[in-house]
């Protein structure tokens, strides 16, 4: 059985609905063919994502520009971090553990 996916436009109006509260949400189930449970999720996801709509797109794109910088960053560590790792592995590996006394001079 394939599950049914519904448009952004279908969910925000069912959303809003529901939030004005003119009709119960069995009421709106029944009418929408819909379990009243995915219209409290809609409903959630509607409230949650409010404050979203007056923020300026600049500062979005600003946010992103950020962590994709600091991601950028933190990669770079990585390789760095890698790079001395095999070095110190080459390094200790010619070590025997034993002293050389040079006895020439």
């Amino acid at each position: 059985m394939k599950r049914k996916s519904y448009d952004k436009k279908f969910k925000a109006k069912v959303a809003l609905e529901a939030i004005r509260g003119e009709k119960s949400l069995q009421e709106l189930a029944q009418l929408y063919g819909i379990h009243a449970n995915q219209i409290s999720l809609w409903k959630k996801h509607l409230l949650d994502g409010v404050e979203d709509i007056f923020e300026r797109p600049n500062k979005k794109k600003t946010n992103i520009s950020e962590s994709e910088l600091k991601e950028s960053e933190l990669y770079k560590n990585i390789v760095q971090l890698q790079v001395e790792n095999q070095f110190l592995k080459k390094r200790t590996r010619n070590c025997t553990g034993t002293i050389r006394i040079d006895r020439t001079g």
